[in-house]
């Protein structure tokens, strides 16, 4: 009997202990099903739909196919006007006593630019009052010289000398007032102090000299500032060779600055280079823009944008599209608040828009506002 008891015992432990194993096993395996399907979805990392937390900032857009635009992009510089540029120089030597203007100061037409104490002006002036007492002194002769002919006091060739002197004398008052008057002062109350004006409106893009400096008049190395009138700017841009026929003088023309993104001008291309560049072998595209403003600064990069072709497909506003390292997708509203996150295949970008490749249907309703709202939310 006790030994029946005994075995009847060991059977009942060896039955828990085959209990216990299998069902250590069970969960060994549900564990490892579980982790790889948790793995199975981290790997993706995009299927799955989404809600966005405040709704409120999403805004959807339902694609279509339109027109596909195939740009071509050229690095571009704002350059000024040259015809609009002026190197300001002193019309006489002298001490500058006075620099009136700093870079970037926007001038007016006759504004005073810099004073100058002037050697040269005040010897004009005397030139000037020489000339003009000389030339008094003359008509006096003249007057004597015609009262005494009339009265046959004197030869006619003297009264001719006499009428001789005073015509050479008015000439030398003549030449003495148009030098001064292009130094820009006035004859009939000039001083030693030469003002020089500017010659245009427009802004100043450089200064080549400060107060005290001796000034050399147009022999000087650098003039005294340059003035430029940007309310028309040039977009320049290089071309290869080989891409020539994508622009034509009048052609229109696209202008993007990486000072402004999202911001575009039109415009038209105005002329190509004739001479290719031998170390580049590139050639100048000119685009003229208006520049109201002044908004386009000369020596800002940019891009000009000329149309080679267009064909069918999808563009979607830039925002639309998150960008991961190399990757990058986009969210598709499905239904009740719930968006998909899918992957796509970008092709060229203009301006604020990308053409998609891949990825996304004609009737597609994607995010183009608050996709950040969304991408938080799948990360959490």
């Amino acid at each position: 009997m006790r030994r029946t008891l005994a075995i009847f015992l060991a059977a009942a432990i060896l039955c828990l202990a085959l209990a216990m194993v299998l069902a250590g096993c069970g969960n060994s395996v549900a564990k490892q099903d579980s982790a790889v399907t948790q793995n199975a979805t981290t790997s993706s990392g995009l299927a799955g739909e989404y809600v966005a937390p405040n709704a409120s900032g999403v805004t959807t857009e339902t694609v279509q196919v339109s027109a596909v635009p195939n740009y071509l992009e050229l690095p571009a510089q704002i350059q000024a006007d040259p015809t609009r540029v002026v190197h300001v120089y002193a019309p006489a030597g002298g001490r500058i006593t006075e620099m009136k203007v700093r870079p970037w100061d926007h001038v007016e037409k006759g504004q005073t630019l810099a004073i100058l104490d002037s050697s040269d002006l005040a010897r004009a002036v005397a030139d000037y009052h020489k000339a003009a007492i000389d030339s008094e002194v003359k008509k006096k002769e003249l007057d004597r010289a015609t009262y005494l002919y009339a009265h046959s006091a004197i030869a006619q060739k003297d009264l001719q000398q006499a009428q001789g002197d005073a015509q050479m004398a008015e000439a030398e008052v003549q030449a003495a007032r148009a030098q001064l008057q292009v130094l820009g002062v006035d004859p009939d109350h000039a001083g030693a102090d030469l003002r020089v004006v500017s010659p245009r409106s427009g802004v100043v893009l450089d200064i080549g000299a400060a107060q005290g400096e001796y000034s050399n008049a147009l022999s000087a190395a650098q003039p005294l500032c340059t003035i430029a009138d940007i309310s028309s700017v040039w977009a320049v841009g290089d071309i290869y060779e080989q891409e020539l026929t994508a622009a034509h003088p009048g052609e229109p023309a696209v202008v993007t600055m990486d000072a402004y993104p999202g911001q575009s001008w039109n415009g038209q291309v105005s002329a190509v280079a004739d001479a290719v560049d031998p170390n580049t072998r590139t050639l100048h595209v000119r685009v003229v823009l208006a520049n109201p403003g002044a908004r386009l600064k000369p020596a800002m990069f940019g891009s000009i944008w000329l149309l080679k072709s267009t064909s069918k497909g999808i563009v979607v506003p830039s925002t639309a599209v998150i960008r991961e390292g190399t990757m990058a997708y986009a969210f598709v509203s499905e239904r009740n608040g719930r968006f998909e996150r899918r992957v796509v295949t970008l092709g060229q970008t203009m301006g604020g828009s990308v053409e998609i490749e891949n990825g996304l249907r004609a009737g597609d309703t994607v995010v183009t506002q608050g996709a950040l709202l969304l991408r938080e939310a799948a990360e959490n």
